[in-house]
């Protein structure tokens, strides 16, 4: 029997509607003042009215932080825990994307015991106490509800991620209504980032367990049915609260057995030119799948029924071919940047991102084959 360590959200509550109980979900944690994180889009949209009166017609004091921006800097975070410490928050809800789901974490984070943000970058570093949390997100891709893992933006363009169990909420409420109303390149850019979570998870190098697995391949069978069919019926309840299960089923798997190259080449991506998280990983995608077919052949392969359920394929390198296939197709189809000079990169640039993503050691050293700096930038240049 292998030997592992597998943590996750201790309470998951899967309801739609269930955002309009965020006043009683509160309470059971005891708390009265509440700050919640969010974004300025979603204020917008209208998406943050019924749970702020539902949550304040249960008598709760509620402030809103509202200014949370994608690839969130770390004045972000400042001017959040700011206005956390202000109202003396008792706790803190992190309702949006991965942004501010990561910005409410560490507000909870940093509110809860003194320290300094620059100072618990990496593994294990953060102490606590931490203010108690709740995280709702509002799009089907990052698994933050259920992840470790805070990432900000740091001055200097680089992506720094606070790792730690601290950072694992008390509650994930997934709301599929809330999700209805996201655009169809941000439900494409979203679900594209949380099959990428799942199949990084199972061809991890390091920590990969029969649980994380199983997830895995449960998340990518649920995202590879429903993908199309939100992007089709945006109203659909029920793609909608698959997709939203799929992207936490795959939050857990990754959380445990980390993600690889895919999200290495991706950060480089958001930090220098604001490409969306899911976008970034979409586009260096199938060029990594390709370079790591030579050691990932079995896993992909295994990957094969998850997303063509009911095939059956004569050998594993068919099976392998079949799965990079539809991954290639998938990602073509959706209504987002295919290219990187689409989003800005040059020939120019490419030596920048090579070298930055060759400093995301941590990531990096979990995928299935190797890659040194030539590997990098030629996977960059394949799809510029």
């Amino acid at each position: 029997m292998s030997t592992f360590t597998f943590e996750t959200t201790p309470r998951v509550i899967c309801e739609i509607d269930g955002a309009l109980r965020l006043g009683a979900l509160c309470r059971e944690l005891n708390a009265e003042r509440v700050l919640l994180v969010s974004d300025p889009g979603l204020l917008r949209a209208g998406l943050l009215d019924a749970p702020l009166q539902a949550m304040r017609d249960s008598g709760l004091q509620v402030t809103l932080y509202r200014e949370v921006q994608a690839d969130p800097p770390v004045a972000c975070v400042e001017e959040a825990v700011a206005v956390a410490r202000e109202c003396r928050a008792q706790a803190v809800i992190g309702l949006g994307g991965g942004s501010s789901l990561d910005i409410a974490k560490l507000v909870a984070l940093l509110c809860g015991h003194e320290q300094r943000l620059e100072d618990i970058y990496g593994i294990g570093l953060a102490k606590g106490p931490r203010l108690p949390l709740i995280q709702v997100p509002t799009t089907a891709g990052t698994g933050s509800e259920v992840t470790a893992v805070a990432i900000v933006t740091t001055p200097s363009h680089e992506k720094k991620g606070v790792v730690s169990s601290l950072l694992y909420p008390d509650i994930a409420l997934l709301d599929a209504r809330l999700t209805v109303g996201l655009p169809a390149a941000i439900s494409a850019m979203t679900g594209v980032d949380a099959m990428v979570h799942a199949i990084e998870a199972y061809t991890s190098a390091h920590k990969k367990n029969v649980l994380s697995d199983g997830l895995a391949v449960q998340a990518l069978t649920l995202l590879a049915a429903n993908m199309d069919r939100v992007l089709a019926e945006p109203s659909d309840l029920q793609a909608r609260s698959n997709m939203l299960l799929g992207s936490m089923l795959a939050g857990m798997a990754f959380a445990n057995a980390p993600v690889a190259a895919v999200h290495a080449l991706a950060y480089p991506l958001g930090g220098h030119f604001h490409v969306p998280h899911g976008l970034s990983n979409a586009l260096v995608l199938v060029p990594v799948l390709n370079f790591n077919r030579p050691s990932a052949e079995a896993l992909y392969a295994q990957l094969a029924s998850a997303v063509l359920p009911g095939q059956h394929f004569a050998s594993a390198a068919e099976a392998c071919e079949a799965f990079i296939a539809f991954m290639t197709q998938l990602v073509t189809r959706m209504p987002f940047a295919q290219r990187l000079n689409e989003v800005g990169v040059t020939v120019a640039h490419l030596d920048q991102l090579t070298d930055d993503a060759l400093k995301i050691e941590r990531l990096l050293i979990n995928n299935p084959r190797p890659l040194n700096r030539d590997d990098i930038h030629a996977i960059y240049s394949s799809v510029l």
